[in-house]
């Protein structure tokens, strides 16, 4: 893998390659250029945004209540500020079309995303055919500009509390398998802890699979004895700075050392 990889193809495909089952590429996920730099400080080889919380940051819901210009702007500061490729949280694409959604990628610097398969706004999922075909597009058009962007395919049964619950791991793995046709290159079933559903999707679906750190659920070697090849911890390590800050600010108001 290139040392600070420089140009876009470089920075694809070594984001592509830190994806390993058994040795995950682990996001504590950043939200603006100075938490990016932290990331990067900590030893960490990729960054990755919140949606959540970059929206948060900037002042708007989570949700694509952040306008798409604000968005990809704070993204590209992120950019900016570190030598080590950046995949983006971009919801489902802020209505944009595959073809402008991947401009902006580019324009921005990042080389790869996430796209949920459910309605940021009403949380109604899509069918997986539907989204598949929006994978497609968005591969076709990274094809068409010549650079390899690392696709994340989040599947939102768990998170949506969607269908029969003893059908869902096998509704994810049909619709893993589908956005894996489709030009993903990474599948995210967001909210999914359970150990043995975790096994069985890495299993049965032929691509890295992505889970998100949740207090309680299995540890970072577990994770990985399970074969997953990314763990990201979303807004989490904003909701904890904000918290910090909050303690900060108490005491300042109190007449304590906040430094102490």
């Amino acid at each position: 893998m290139t040392e600070n990889p420089s140009t876009p193809v470089e920075r694809a495909d070594a984001l592509r390659a830190l994806h390993k089952s058994g040795d995950p590429l682990v996001l504590p996920n950043a939200w603006d250029a100075g938490s990016a730099r932290a990331v990067v400080a900590a030893g960490f080889a990729a960054v990755a945004t919140s949606s959540a919380a970059v929206a948060e940051s900037l002042g708007y819901a989570d949700g694509e209540d952040t306008p798409v210009e604000e968005m990809f702007a704070a993204v590209a500061r992120m950019v900016r500020a570190v030598p080590v490729p950046v995949t983006a949280d971009l919801e489902r694409g802020y209505g944009l079309r595959p073809a402008e959604l991947v401009e902006r990628m580019l324009a921005a610097g990042v080389v790869g995303c996430n796209l949920e398969d459910s309605d940021p706004r009403t949380g109604a999922l899509y069918d997986a055919e539907e989204q598949a075909d929006l994978l497609a597009a968005v591969r076709a058009a990274a094809d068409t500009a010549g650079v390899p962007l690392v696709l994340n395919a989040r599947i939102d049964l768990y998170l949506r509390g969607a269908g029969d619950p003893a059908g869902r791991t096998a509704e994810a793995i049909r619709r893993g398998q589908l956005y894996r046709a489709a030009g993903a290159d990474c599948v995210y079933p967001i909210f999914l802890a359970e150990p043995e559903g975790i096994a069985e999707l890495v299993s049965a679906v032929p691509v890295p699979v992505n889970v998100g750190f949740k207090p309680g659920g299995p540890s970072l070697a577990e994770l990985a004895a399970l074969g997953v090849s990314r763990v990201s911890f979303g807004p989490g390590p904003y909701r904890v700075s904000q918290a910090r800050i909050a303690g900060l600010l108490d005491a300042v108001r109190s007449g304590a050392n906040p430094y102490a």
